[in-house]
């Protein structure tokens, strides 16, 4: 697919405010992001451009066997990076032995929330959920990650005050859309691309218009399913709808 989102984030600043956030700020946030191949990219750029948040990045081989039965190495090199001392890990590492391992050890190691993008099918659900009991980790399993909503954990709710489920501030004149900002943005930058294509346009066509416009934007969503970019889709056009209060 090609990639349509040279300038998304240069132009998307005019469009953030952050200015009616309440943040406590209990502490600034290290955040950690497993990458693997094309996958975590956007959440790093989106990271450092509109959140005050320190980074660390680290890779997994993009190309992997079924079945991994001792993930050690791997996670050994990760921890050689210094990824599992942070606030709040994300990995994309979208293989079950290894994000079993990954959440083992960043749980151990004091992580305080994890992040699990694209899909349960990923993971091991069952024993990711119970080590993160465990240790008392607020642990997110999302298909979709434009679907992090704040919780009760601070890490997550300092997050989510810049990235996570889409929220709008949409100013309309004579019935037609004047200005758009992002209030909280999707961790792709897919809001501030959807964002840009709203202005001018009719009020009731908006809605329907940030759901073409976040399907047609290279989202790495499951396509062909009912689910996934649908999704993704689905949650910027309830957004708009909030905004204009529908």
């Amino acid at each position: 697919m090609q990639d349509n989102t040279t300038g998304t984030w240069e132009k998307g600043n005019k469009r953030l405010d952050y200015s009616n956030r309440e943040r406590k700020h209990i502490q600034m946030l290290t955040v950690s992001v497993i990458q693997r191949g094309k996958y975590g990219g956007r959440l790093i750029k989106t990271l450092g451009t509109i959140t005050p948040f320190t980074i660390k990045t680290a890779e997994v081989p993009e190309i992997l066997p079924d079945f991994i039965e001792d993930a050690s190495q791997i996670v050994d090199e990760l921890e050689k990076r210094d990824i599992f001392n942070c606030d709040l890990l994300i990995t994309y590492s979208l293989h079950p032995d290894i994000t079993s391992a990954i959440v083992d050890l960043a749980a151990r190691s004091g992580v305080k929330a994890i992040i699990i993008p694209a899909a349960a099918f990923r993971c091991d659900v069952t024993h990711d959920r119970r080590i993160a009991k465990k240790y008392n980790v607020d642990l997110r399993i999302e298909d979709v990650c434009c679907s992090i909503e704040p919780g009760e954990s601070d890490v997550i709710n300092e997050f989510t005050a810049y990235i996570g489920k889409p929220e709008l501030d949409i100013t309309t004149e004579n019935g037609l859309i004047k200005d758009v900002k992002v209030l909280r943005c999707a961790p792709c930058g897919s809001t501030l691309y959807g964002a840009e294509e709203l202005v001018g346009l009719k009020e009731k066509e908006a809605p329907s218009a940030i759901g073409l416009a976040i399907q047609h934007y290279p989202c790495r969503a499951v396509r062909g399913t009912k689910d996934g970019i649908h999704t993704s889709a689905r949650i910027h056009k309830e957004a708009v709808e909030k905004a204009l209060d529908c």
